[in-house]
């Protein structure tokens, strides 16, 4: 199995627009062979200092995928294509962390 963390920051102001797209790709993603989570998360408000916040502007996509075969065909699909098409004017910055269990 492989995990991806995908931080994304948007320009000041522009998560909420971005994240309209995201929500209208996933079920394209769900259908992927291979995808077994995709999803965004932002920060939980209220936890104090236990917590490091991303901030306002930034969210995190969790992903779990069967293998990196099936990552790799996720990151070529056509309506990956186009999400970042629409959205990229918007990022500000974008890092994504491509893991592996490590027990």
């Amino acid at each position: 199995m492989i995990h991806v963390l995908a931080i994304i920051t948007a320009k000041p102001g522009m998560r909420e627009q971005i994240l309209e797209h995201f929500r209208a790709n996933m079920p394209a993603v769900h259908a992927e062979a291979g995808c077994i989570e995709y999803g965004p998360a932002i920060d939980t408000e209220g936890m104090g200092k236990f917590q490091t916040p991303f901030g306002p502007d930034s969210f995190v996509v969790i992903e779990k995928w069967e293998s990196k075969e099936h990552l790799a065909a996720h990151a070529a699909a056509p309506h990956m294509a186009a999400y970042a098409a629409k959205t990229k004017e918007m990022i500000a910055s974008r890092v994504i962390h491509v893991l592996s269990p490590a027990g």
